[in-house]
């Protein structure tokens, strides 16, 4: 069987072959495909289609499941990742994995060489560039040609073992090719880059902005926080590569230059990159320098500098190293992009509450000492008023010193410029149709959008709405992530098991969380309406529409016309109401609270009993028989309203204990003061 040259798909049943028909078949199965891997991904140069590429692997995977007494480690099936760890051990490294000394000064770099010809007392020697890559450093092990396990540098002497999760990226060879005469060697530990390509890293915050997740900052962050993941099933599909660019140890080889080290990594399947280059003068560094400098914007990956070294191994030896440092190498950093770069592409986010935003998914650029890789764009307005399209140069700057934004196009002639931006006509996540709002763009299917579910389910626990103590962002996110919670009311639905599947879950925090949304059952109308989140809807409008309509149902039927009638309720807030309860989605996770227990009371106010009709209130200091947040929504409930800051439409300012500068402005103004025991005999008036 020969699965290299031109493989066959046409497969013997397997109901019909031996034990000994089927080893042979796997093992040629293994080769074959580790073969084209080898094509696909190290030499670029694909022999053979997607399609049938796929059929040798799934034949592979299906007769390994059948006879799993062949099943092997170095599988190429094993690069679809394994069951999650528990933690990350510790392994202790071959050699020691040195970081380089960095300058941007080529004063510094002109010195270094000057002392390296010095102190070996050789003018003429030659050195090897290469591109420094911004990526995560691992050393990688392989036992007689097999591999056996990979970690991240760590300290330089002792890494964590990311393994599993070094299987799943597909340059990556489990089993060593021999090619040619050299044989492969019975140890190999290599030094290598993990990275992201550019492209990848975008389509990745793509995604993730579309789901309403945070972003990565740069393709290095990416990468480290990806190969850090414990279950290495979610780092199978995502698009990691790497750059193998130093042999540490080997067994049955000598080496006398480190080029003939980097010759023959691709013999044995191990991927280097294309733009090392030999030199012997201090000029060839510089426009090697100067030349990827200018070119790294082009490239598919990021690179910050380039790394001079020693080619003649002795002579590294002689020179040792200071510290963590070689003295046989050097790393020439390029300057920080600065303000300037290209606007990728424009996703579009949904938010919390339905906006859609735009953003802008930038070539990662040091804005004030921050590296910046997406800026908002705020609205399709803001878009075409100043008319930026993927592909284009602009200017970046840091609104208020924290929020990047991106403030102009930087025009060049002649450059052909793509389509312009428009928003979409239907939600880029749940398919819902979406309406305009003055300058914004809303998706209406609130409860139901799995992009505004994670802020969904983070406002509704908030201290504010329903108060769940201990459900936090990331907490939300791996309830989401592990599909335990799909709307809000399947928050009640999730037991001590479902927490305790979720990483930094122990027995007695599942049991205190598992019984904070259990004791969130109970709310005031005005809270519960707070916690839906609807568009426009407030705590005070909360209160406001809990005082007129005084049940969940009275408001749920209620018209556009009778919600504008109501005190403080615009055209904008009625029709946002209106547009979320009219949403059967909506009203269906609404059912489906109820169901699970949530009881919405709220004590109903006669409509002729509203003694603080058109009163305004505000609160300072700490009272005593009652939060603020509880007197607020009594003050609703009677038909006043209640604001944080004292203006002259404050009528009365309760004071209770420690009070603060807002006491000594309604002295100065003359508003009258309440102390809380006036306050409650107001109410009772």
């Amino acid at each position: 069987m020969d699965f290299k040259k031109n493989p066959k798909t046409k497969f013997k049943n397997i109901h019909d072959m031996r034990k000994g028909e089927a080893r042979k078949e796997i093992e040629a199965l293994r080769e074959g495909i580790a073969y084209h891997n080898y094509l696909y991904y190290i030499k670029n140069q694909p022999r053979i289609s997607d399609a049938v590429y796929d059929q040798l692997f799934h034949r592979l995977r299906t007769l390994e499941d059948a006879f799993p007494e062949f099943q092997s480690d170095s599988s190429p099936t094993r690069k679809v990742g394994a069951e999650p760890l528990d933690a990350l051990k510790k392994v202790r490294h071959t050699k020691t994995m040195l970081s380089l000394n960095a300058s941007l000064d080529t004063d510094r770099i002109r010195e270094f060489v000057s002392f390296i010809r010095r102190t070996v007392k050789q003018k003429e020697m030659e050195f090897i560039l290469e591109p420094k890559f911004d990526g995560l450093s691992v050393e990688i092990v392989y036992k007689k040609g097999v591999f056996q396990y990979g970690a991240t540098r760590g300290d330089g002497e002792e890494g964590e073992d990311v393994s599993e999760n070094i299987k799943t990226i597909g340059p990556v060879m489990l089993q060593l090719l021999k090619q040619g005469k050299n044989e492969i060697p019975s140890f190999l530990a290599v030094r290598a880059e993990v990275f992201m390509r550019k492209d990848d890293f975008q389509r990745l915050n793509k995604d993730r902005i579309e789901k309403g997740e945070e972003p990565f900052t740069n393709p290095r962050n990416a990468a480290a926080g990806i190969m850090r993941q414990l279950d290495s099933r979610k780092v199978a599909d995502k698009p990691l590569d790497i750059i193998f660019y130093e042999i540490l140890r080997i067994g049955g080889y000598e080496f006398s230059s480190h080029w003939e080290e980097l010759r023959i990594l691709p013999e044995w399947g191990l991927k280097t990159d294309t733009h090392n280059e030999k030199c012997s003068s201090f000029e060839e560094m510089k426009k090697y320098h100067h030349k990827l400098d200018l070119k790294r914007d082009e490239l598919d990956y990021e690179i910050d500098g380039i790394v001079i070294k020693i080619d003649d191994l002795k002579l590294r030896q002689e020179l040792g190293a200071r510290q963590r440092s070689p003295r046989w190498a050097m790393a020439w950093k390029f300057s920080p992009k600065k303000e300037i770069t290209k606007l990728e592409e424009i996703v579009v986010q949904v938010g919390r509450t339905g906006i859609l935003t735009p953003v802008a998914l930038l070539q990662p650029v040091d804005v004030g000492g921050v590296t910046v890789s997406r800026a908002t764009l705020h609205n399709e307005e803001e878009v075409h008023k100043k008319d930026l399209r993927p592909g284009d140069m602009v200017r970046v700057v840091r609104a208020g010193d924290v929020i990047p934004e991106v403030m102009a196009r930087i025009k060049k002639r002649g450059r052909k410029r793509k389509a312009k931006f428009s928003m979409p006509k239907r939600c880029p996540v749940c398919d819902t149709d979406v309406f305009k709002e003055g300058a914004y763009t809303i998706c209406p299917a609130g409860l139901s959008c799995p992009a505004q579910l994670k802020g969904h389910i983070l406002h509704y626990a908030s201290r504010e709405a329903m108060n769940i103590e201990g459900m936090g962002q990331k907490t939300v996110e791996r309830l989401i992530e592990k599909e335990f919670v799909k709307d809000i009311a399947d928050l009640y639905s999730i037991s001590e098991g479902h927490l305790l599947r979720i990483e930094g879950f122990a027995r007695r925090s599942a049991q205190k969380l598992h019984q904070a949304i259990q004791d969130a059952k109970k709310a005031t109308l005005s809270r519960f309406l707070y916690a839906l989140g609807i568009r426009h809807v407030g705590r005070h409008v909360a209160r406001v529409l809990a005082a007129r309509f005084r049940s969940l149902d009275g408001l749920m039927k209620a018209t556009e016309a009778e919600l504008r009638d109501t005190r403080e309720v615009g055209a904008e807030i009625a029709l946002s109401a209106i547009c979320f309860f009219s949403q059967a989605e909506n009203r269906e996770v609404i059912r489906r609270l109820q169901d699970a227990g949530v009881e919405v009371e709220d004590k109903p106010v006669d409509r002729g009993a509203m003694p603080l009709q058109g009163k305004t209130f505000v609160f300072t200091g700490e009272l005593e028989n009652c939060t603020r947040e509880e007197a607020k929504e009594v003050v609703g409930a009677r038909g006043g309203r209640a604001t944080s800051s004292v203006s002259g439409e404050t009528d009365f300012v309760v004071a209770g204990e420690r009070p603060g500068s807002k006491l000594d402005q309604a002295n100065r103004r003359g508003i009258r003061v309440l102390n809380e025991a006036e306050f409650q005999k107001m109410l009772k008036n």
